[in-house]
């Protein structure tokens, strides 16, 4: 028998995507009857709500031409974290042993899951698996081969517009943490471990579950036969910057041990320093102190805080193993927020500084 699989389509604005979502879905080689699509409606504060569009445009094709298709319409917009655990919670009630997360602007490749599959079920250490995702509609170009965490809790996409036919790592490859634009994850360790952290909202659950994973001994992979593609744009609404930065720090407490915080906190203050000035540049200080105000409320902490300590209970995996492989420099995916100074002097010297903190991490 194989597997049943819940692929959770979070939509948000989803009419000018869902021509190649619905095609995709109809040439899927993996067993139909094994496959359920559940899309979860997070209204637009734009546009709104959906479900209409859905039940016209996709219903009609429920166990016809697609796998049967289920539709979970919510009022108010829960969160890229809150909008998919919906969807996960249904997955687990109807007893799916694997949940596929793909974004809105993502569609796969026919024969996307059986790679997926199949590694999951030949290595049971692997606790998530990332497929290849690649830029639509330049397919020749890498969207991310699995996401680069920075020792100060940066993320960003691996190889970020490579050429995908110069990619030449192996089929399975471990990486520091899945992008949550196309990955599969065990109904089992969802039920052990729990869902996708709420509070985050967006930005940086993905880091945080394929870290916790990690803190516990699994592995997180990206598979190269499973093909995704993505129509990204980076985006520029400042408004995000609040919820990354926000997210960045809370990662570091949930994860890093003290000594290591305590290690990793003059490179921290220095980059603080150039973030501020970042902000006075490009006239988003105001995001930058409404981050600040978020971490001086006493309840703040206190949430984190309590995070932190289920994470360092429960971890079977030490900090130096933990951090093994992680990024040095911080890399920017838009030539037009490139900056010389960080080029040239800080990187070299977050690597620098990185390189003797592994020296000191014993714990």
């Amino acid at each position: 028998m194989k597997p049943r699989v819940a692929l959770i389509y979070l939509s948000f604005h989803s009419e000018p995507y869902m021509d190649d979502v619905v095609s995709s879905m109809e040439k899927l080689t993996y067993p139909k009857d094994h496959v359920e699509l559940v899309v979860v409606d997070n209204p637009h504060p734009e546009y709104g709500s959906s479900v209409r569009y859905l039940e016209n445009k996709v219903m009609p094709l429920s166990e016809k031409t697609m796998p049967k298709v289920t539709i979970i319409a919510h009022s108010e917009n829960l969160g890229f974290s809150g909008g998919n655990n919906v969807g996960i919670r249904y997955a687990l009630e109807q007893g799916f042993d694997y949940v596929y997360l793909f974004n809105n602007d993502s569609f796969v490749a026919a024969n996307f899951l059986e790679p997926l599959i199949d590694t999951m079920e030949n290595d049971a250490r692997i606790g998530a698996a990332q497929s290849f995702i690649l830029l639509h509609p330049e397919t020749s170009l890498i969207n991310s081969a699995g996401n680069r965490m920075h020792y100060l809790g940066f993320g960003f996409c691996d190889a970020y517009r490579t050429r995908a036919v110069s990619y030449n790592d192996p089929a399975v490859k471990e990486v520091n943490y899945a992008s949550g634009a196309g990955l599969i994850m065990r109904a089992r360790l969802l039920k052990e471990y729990g869902l996708w952290d709420e509070d985050f909202f967006m930005y940086h659950e993905d880091l945080e579950y394929s870290y916790r994973l990690k803190s516990r001994g699994y592995k997180i992979v990206v598979v190269k036969d499973s093909i995704v593609y993505h129509k990204y744009q980076f985006g520029r609404s400042i408004t995000k910057f609040f919820w990354m930065e926000r997210n960045r720090y809370g990662v570091l407490l949930m994860f890093y041990k003290w000594p290591t915080l305590f290690l990793i906190l003059p490179m921290m203050l220095a980059v603080e320093i150039g973030l501020i000035l970042f902000a006075l540049k490009s006239h988003s200080i105001d995001i930058r102190i409404k981050v600040y105000r978020y971490w001086l409320h006493a309840k703040s902490w206190s949430v984190w805080l309590e995070k932190r300590r289920r994470i360092q209970e429960k971890r079977t995996v030490g900090d130096r193993a933990l951090t093994r492989g992680m990024a040095t420099e911080i890399l920017f995916q838009e030539e037009a927020m490139r900056n010389a100074l960080l080029l040239y002097v800080g990187n070299p010297l977050m690597t620098l500084y990185w390189k003797l903190i592994r020296l000191l991490l014993w714990w």
